[in-house]
């Protein structure tokens, strides 16, 4: 199974959104890659699976995997309360596109062959429900998000990376142990919120979502690392008496704008899907 095409575009509004720099010295403007468009409804399903695949082997090579603990879903673009989900006991490095699980608003299994984890159900349903505008949502127990979730706090705006979560992540302040409740799935929705690009689960770990699986991927693994820089500076802080600079609020927002995007995020996550193409030999289209 080929992947599918990559489509460029040329559009100086592209380029602006991503932070690139498209000009030639003769004064052409240089294609950038960016989402594709697609002729049918189809192309764009296997796209997405293609893509959702290669998530999860971008986390299983990060450490991301824990047992049967983690999920990433990404909406069925012909039936869009349906979303595609890993199986539930696949290790996700060996996860390939017709693995993936469809589900339906009431979490009977549509495709394949695999039960589906109960948590993942009840947390995907409701905010792709709540989230018409995200397609993609990333749940993993991650060392860093693990350890950071503890304090049940936002993230101090301490670097630049971290200004991708400006203003646009939540804390879910309460632990219930694994989540079977769809309620519980109602509440973490809600602490999203209508703009909100993460939550941080309190005793738990990170939460992402994204107009794109490759969006939502992507911040999820910025935001993982943002918790790891947090941690350093804080033992950093408490063992030197040091105190951290935090960005201010105006070189905050204005930063947002160039590394917090939709688009910059979805482009973020290309080099990452291009080393599993490479790694792989394509393994995870099949």
């Amino acid at each position: 199974m080929a992947p599918a095409a990559v489509v460029l575009a040329d559009e100086d509004a592209t380029n602006a959104a991503t932070g690139a720099l498209g000009k030639t010295t003769s004064g052409k403007t240089l294609r950038i890659r960016s989402y594709p468009k697609f002729e049918t409804l189809e192309e764009e399903r296997l796209y997405r699976k293609q893509h959702l695949a290669a998530v999860f082997r971008v986390f299983a090579d990060r450490g991301f995997d824990e047992g049967v603990a983690g999920h990433v879903s990404v909406r069925d673009p012909i039936l869009t309360d349906h979303f595609w989900l890993n199986p539930l006991s696949m290790h996700f490095s060996q996860i390939k596109v017709s693995d993936l699980i469809l589900v339906n608003e009431d979490g009977a299994v549509v495709e394949g062959d695999e039960t589906i984890n109960g948590a993942a159900f009840a947390i995907h349903s409701e905010i792709h429900k709540a989230r018409p505008d995200v397609h993609a949502a990333c749940h993993a127990h991650s060392v860093y998000g693990k350890a950071w979730s503890a304090f049940g706090q936002s993230l101090d705006m301490l670097t630049q990376d971290a200004l991708r979560f400006y203003k646009s992540h939540a804390v879910y302040d309460q632990f219930g142990g694994i989540v079977l409740d769809r309620e519980e799935g109602k509440r973490i929705a809600a602490v999203l919120g209508p703009t909100n690009k993460a939550v941080i689960l309190q005793n738990h770990g990170l939460l992402t979502v994204g107009r794109s699986v490759d969006e939502a991927a992507f911040w999820f693994l910025s935001l993982d690392k943002t918790c790891q820089a947090q941690l350093l500076v804080d033992a950093a802080a408490a063992g030197s008496g040091r105190k951290p600079k935090i960005i201010n609020d105006e070189e905050a927002a204005f930063t947002y704008t160039q590394v917090g995007t939709p688009e910059k995020g979805w482009l973020s996550f290309q080099p990452y899907y291009d080393e599993q193409l490479a790694k792989t030999n394509g393994a995870f289209l099949k």
